[in-house]
This record gives structure tokens, C-alpha cells and sequence, in this order.
């Protein structure tokens, strides 16, 4: 499925938190995310993405085991992300604030070079998570 996004890299389709009912999914993944979620489930076992609205990396989806994160009533479940390959849905969490500011867009998981400066698992593989965006009609 093409993203619009300006590199058109391919992504993979997943459904959205059922809080959502949108047909629109919220957030996918690039196959190199998916791929890289792939190898980080066979190391760490099951995962979670989180995103706040902090400075730095803050803003960069972190990538921890499942539950190692907590997350409450100041964060929003966009999706379970379900990735060929892993067991169980990857569950994609962002803070409240976060949302306010990007609830008009979709997100697509990619995977970078270069290290972030944040505990996200993948940044001993010498790569990142970013997040590419793209507007939609409300």
C-alpha cells in the first residue's frame, strides 16, 4: 500500500485502536520498521512504541519491552499494530498533549541511520525510529 508519503516507501497495513473507528489507519509501518520490529520481538520478547511530547528524542517513538512503559490517563492507545512475523499486536501509545497537536494527521513507523539519545531498544543497532507524517481531512 503506498503512504503518500514523499519517499513512497512501502508500508504495511494495520488496524487501528478500536477507540478510533476510523477506516483510516492511524499509524503503519514501513517494511523496514516492521522488519526491524521483527528482530527487536526476537530479542526482547513482546513490545510497545510510546511517544510523548517531550524535547530531544521525545518526540521520536520509543520502542520498549511491553509494560516497561507506563502509560495512564495522560496517554492515548492509536494502535495495535500487527506485524507479520510477531505473536501479538505491538501496541502504539501517545501522550494526550502529543495528540492534541497531530490527531489531524496519519503516522508512518520508519527506521532511520544514526542513533537517537533516548532508551528506545533499537539504538544499539545503530538505527532509529522516526515518524513521518501526513495530514488528513478531518
Amino acid at each position: 500500500m503506498s503512504t503518500g508519503i514523499a519517499d513512497d516507501r512501502q508500508t504495511e497495513g494495520h488496524p487501528v485502536s478500536e477507540t478510533t473507528n476510523e477506516t483510516v489507519p492511524r499509524v503503519e509501518l514501513t517494511r523496514e520498521a516492521a522488519g526491524l520490529i521483527r528482530r527487536l520481538r526476537a530479542a526482547h520478547g513482546p513490545l510497545m512504541f510510546h511517544q510523548s511530547g517531550g524535547c530531544c528524542d521525545g518526540s521520536a517513538p520509543m520502542c520498549y519491552p511491553a509494560g516497561e512503559f507506563r502509560t495512564g490517563g495522560s496517554d492515548v492507545l492509536l494502535a495495535e499494530l500487527e506485524v507479520d512475523g510477531v505473536a501479538e499486536p505491538v501496541p502504539f501509545w501517545m501522550s494526550r498533549n502529543q495528540y492534541a497537536a497531530w490527531s489531524h494527521t496519519r503516522l508512518t513507523v520508519d527506521v532511520v541511520a544514526g542513533r537517537g539519545s533516548g532508551f528506545s531498544l533499537e539504538a544499539p543497532e545503530g538505527v532509529r525510529f522516526l515518524i513521518r507524517s501526513r495530514v488528513v481531512e478531518a
